[in-house]
Parts: structure tokens; C-alpha cells; sequence
């Protein structure tokens, strides 16, 4: 049901950064602090009582500068003729983004009142540290709201010790890519395993006419959003029980598979590829099989980008031994600063902006959401391939809420367990001795982090 607000006056400052982290598309200019003019008629869906009850205030909102706050930024005169509430918008690269956001909250600023953030990288920082507002309240106190539409596993993401930190606006899963033309010319199935797709990058893997089975992050850090996936899908975690638990056999063969996938079927330099790299030879036309979030999708599709955007297909991420296990998680997320004096009104935005309505004008943009009535909305996915959104939609299902370790110290942790994908990919034959240390070494990140 929509909702009518009376009043006007009330005025939010929105910042924007980057994307660049486990996935989603990224932008290399920054957005303009200036909403766009649009027509002042689009509902707003959480106010009660009084009509604009908040005329006359003005909050903040700091955003990425990202597709998503591309695509809502120009709907803002329309919040804030509905609801009086003034939106001031700025907008950051993703480092800078977290800089700020840091800085300004550890000197226990007032603002931004919004902000746009990462919760799997900068979560437990900034909720252990009481810089972001519970929003179990306010996520439940309007029925229209629907909160239950949005995917468990996604708000997962965005919950810290049982608390709402954070409301998903942009959400991600493991895929597998493949070239439809090469395992029809070679009479090769779609790997359907984890066991296949070896099999399946072997026989397609062809150095000597630059031609590689299989193509994924290779870097450290940024493999391991990747590796999730494999980990999830042979029955392991990165911590089990409050323990770090990538020693486990579940965990090794994981991480032993997606580094001789590497090694074996690989192109060179894979150690230095994040996900532009790979993506970029992949659409050069050079690999078979790649694996890695949906949202990238446009990196292979786009002609522009893609030598065989039409030879592109997409299939659910390979079963290991405990299925088809992927991650499904929120990338980005709305939550609002624990010292903003505009907490109601800063909660008026984050509700109009993860509306149904405007969760489906930002994914009829491409931004796929974490609303599982917009994903069954045809109108929601017409920018998808047509392929994909039933993978998007039965991984939203079957997927995980976390794609690396959560913790605080989230770089130290990433890396301790890249570390062994690395030995891996170099030829370490002691695969198990490094998960060995690698195990100890996020524990120590894990009882540090306990400590603080």
C-alpha cells in the first residue's frame, strides 16, 4: 500500500563511492553531488501518523559511486517532495568512501545520517565499534514494508551479533560462466560438478593456440570471495563454531581444486588477475569456463567489452560433495549512523529507497536486488540474460550469506587464507601444512579481533 506524507522541510546529505570490491559493476568517475530533477510523483512507503512529520529537517546520505546510486539519485526530488525532507548527496571512490566514513565516525560526527557501505568488508568494524544504528525496529514496524521479501540470506549479510545493521540494496552470487560454442563444438556437457568442470577445463585447455579451460581470481585477497563458493559447496566454512576451520579436509579439497583449476587450465599470470583481468581475457575469447559473481555479467555480455558476447552462457555454481553451495550475498547495503539526531528521517529514506518500487526501478537498471518479489516481477530482469535470472533466483535460495571471513580484520584474514590457493597455484605439494598455518594464523586474527 502506498503512503502519502503531508509537510516538507526536513533535508539529508547522500555520499557515493566506487565499486570495486567482491563484485557488482564499477564506474571510474564520480557521480554528481546533485540529484537530477524528476517528477515529485513517486510514492514514499514509510511514513505514519501526520503527514510529513519530518518537513524541515536535513539529513545526509553517503553513497558508492555505483550503478545503484545512479539509478536512485535521480529519483530523490521525488522523496523529497513527499516527504519534506531535504537530500544532500555526495559521492566517493570506495576507498575514499571508507576513509571517510572512518574519520568521520571515529571523531563521533553527527553525519552522514545514511550511508552506503559494504558489509561483508567494513561490517564488524563499524558495528562492534557502535558507529551504525539497529534497524530491527524500524524494519519491522510498517507491515507494508514487507521486510520478508527481502532474501534471508542477503539480510544475513547485513547481521552482526543478532542485529540488523544494514538494509541489502545490491546482492551477488557465485556463477559459472562457459562459452556455448566451445562445449558444442567438443561435445561437452555443462559441468554440473565440481568433478566435470575439471574434466570439462582439461580437455578444452589449449596453451598452445591460447586457448585455457578456466580463468578466476588468482590475486590473494581478492580470490577469496571466489573460493567461498567452492569451500560452501564441498561442506566447509571459513570459521565453524567461532573457530577457523579452513583446515578441515572439506576446506582443502575446496581450496585444492580452485588452485589446480588455476594451475592446470589456466592462462599465464594468474596471480595477478582479480576480476577485471579475468573477465577481460575471458572476453577476449581465450577461456572456456570462468566463475564468479553474477553482477559482473555485463563485463561478458556487452559487445562493446565482449568479443563472444553472444557465446556466453551461465550455469548454477558446480555441486561439490554438499551440493550446489554458492554465495549469495549483499555486496552493498543502507544503514544509518548511530549519532545522526535524524534517525526517523534518515529511516524514511533507506524505506523509500528499498521500496518494491524503487528496488525494481534500480534492477530494471541492472542492480539486482535482494527482493524476491521483484525477481519474479518479468519486468524486474527484461536488462538480465534471459538465462541467468532462473540461476539468480534458485541461488538466492540455496546460496550463503558470507563470502569470506567475518571478522573485524578483514584484509589480514583474506590474505591468510589466500595464501594457501597461492601455494597451491605455484605447485606446493603440502597443500594440507599450509592450511595448517594459514588455520592457525586466522585464529589469531579471530582472538585478536575478540579482544577489541
Amino acid at each position: 500500500m502506498k503512503k502519502k506524507y503531508i509537510g516538507a522541510g526536513t533535508a539529508l546529505i547522500v555520499t557515493a563511492s566506487i565499486l570495486a570490491g567482491c563484485g557488482g559493476n564499477s564506474s571510474p568517475e564520480a557521480s554528481s553531488p546533485a540529484a537530477s530533477q524528476a517528477p515529485a510523483s513517486a510514492s514514499a512507503s514509510a511514513s505514519t501518523g501526520n503527514d510529513k512529520p519530518f518537513a524541515g529537517q536535513t539529513i545526509t546520505l553517503v553513497t558508492a559511486n555505483h550503478p545503484w546510486s545512479e539509478a536512485i539519485t535521480p529519483l530523490l526530488p521525488e522523496f523529497e517532495a513527499a516527504t519534506g525532507i531535504k537530500v544532500k548527496v555526495e559521492n566517493y571512490f570506495e576507498d575514499q568512501l571508507t576513509q571517510k566514513l572512518t574519520v568521520q565516525f571515529t571523531a563521533g560526527s553527527e553525519t552522514p545520517d545514511v550511508f552506503m557501505y559494504r558489509p561483508l568488508q567494513d561490517g564488524q568494524l563499524f558495528f562492534k565499534n557502535g558507529w551504525v544504528a539497529p534497524l530491527d525496529d524500524y524494519a519491522h514496524k510498517d507491515a507494508d514494508y514487507d521486510f520478508a521479501d527481502i532474501s534471508a540470506s542477503a539480510v544475513n549479510t547485513t547481521t552482526i551479533d543478532g542485529k540488523l545493521a544494514g538494509i541489502p540494496i545490491i546482492t551477488e552470487r557465485g556463477v559459472l560462466y562457459y562459452r556455448k560454442d566451445l562445449l558444442e563444438q567438443a561435445n561437452i556437457p555443462v559441468p554440473k560438478t565440481m568433478e566435470e568442470l575439471v574434466e570439462a577445463a582439461k580437455k578444452l585447455h589449449d596453451p598452445g593456440a591460447e586457448m585455457y579451460g578456466f580463468v578466476a581470481r588468482g590475486q590473494r585477497s581478492p580470490l577469496v570471495t571466489q573460493l567461498a563458493s567452492y569451500i560452501f559447496s564441498e561442506g566447509g566454512d571459513f570459521i565453524t563454531d567461532g573457530k577457523a576451520s579452513i583446515n578441515t579436509p572439506e576446506a582443502v579439497k575446496a581450496m585444492t581444486t580452485y588452485g589446480n583449476l588455476l594451475k592446470d587450465s589456466g592462462p599465464p599470470g594468474v596471480l595477478n588477475m582479480s576480476w577485471p583481468q579475468a573477465f577481460g581475457i575471458f572476453a577476449q575469447g581465450k577461456v572456456a569456463f570462468l566463475t564468479d559473481a553474477d553482477s559482473l555479467y555485463t563485463n561478458a555480455t556487452d559487445p562493446e567489452k565482449s568479443t563472444v558476447s553472444d557465446k556466453v552462457g551461465f550455469a548454477l555454481f558446480p555441486a561439490g560433495a554438499a551440493g550446489s553451495r554458492p554465495v549469495n550475498v549483499t555486496a552493498w547495503a543502507l544503514s544509518i549512523n548511530e549519532r545522526s539526531k535524524n534517525k526517523d528521517a534518515a529511516w524514511e529514506l533507506i524505506q523509500w529507497a528499498t521500496s518494491k518500487e524503487n528496488v525494481l526501478k534500480a534492477q530494471q537498471k541492472g542492480n539486482p536486488g535482494a527482493r524476491t518479489s521483484v525477481w519474479d516481477n518479468p519486468e524486474a530482469t527484461k536488462s538480465f540474460p534471459e538465462e541467468l535470472v532462473p540461476i539468480i533466483k534458485e541461488s538466492m535460495q540455496n546460496g550463503v550469506g558470507h563470502d569470506r571471513p567475518v571478522v573485524v580484520s578483514v584484509g589480514e584474514a583474506r590474505d591468510a587464507v589466500g595464501e594457501v590457493v597461492m601455494k597451491v597455484i605455484t605447485g606446493d605439494k603440502d597443500v594440507q601444512g599450509a592450511a595448517d598455518k594459514a588455520n592457525a594464523n586466522l585464529q589469531a586474527i579471530i582472538d585478536k579481533d575478540s579482544k577489541k
